[in-house]
């Protein structure tokens, strides 16, 4: 296997298959004597996880789950009071 004037090498798709490497997916590369060991980056967390982790317990508004959904329920009718309310028909003329 030749290495290109970039420095790039095709890892053999026997083993990327065997380490489930995927285009994407990142590496490390390591030197071991005269010998280079190319492994799977370990994991560390995902931009979602490390976002989470920095607002955790970050809120200043004690409210329950069901408080919340409850106000996500009525912000739709609170933006356009002429919205139907569930179980209304979009076309109906009744007022309330």
């Amino acid at each position: 296997m030749r290495v290109t004037e970039k420095g790039q090498v095709t890892i053999p798709k026997d083993l990327r298959d065997a380490l489930g490497i995927g285009a994407g997916t990142e590496v490390e590369f390591e030197r071991a004597g005269d010998a280079i060991v190319v492994r799977k980056a370990r994991r560390g967390p995902t931009r979602g996880e490390q976002l989470v982790e920095r607002l955790l317990g970050r809120g200043d508004v004690r409210m329950s789950t069901d408080e919340i959904m409850a106000v996500g329920r009525m912000a739709p009718d609170a933006q356009n009071p002429a919205a139907p309310h569930p179980g209304e028909n979009a076309g109906s003329t009744s007022h309330r």
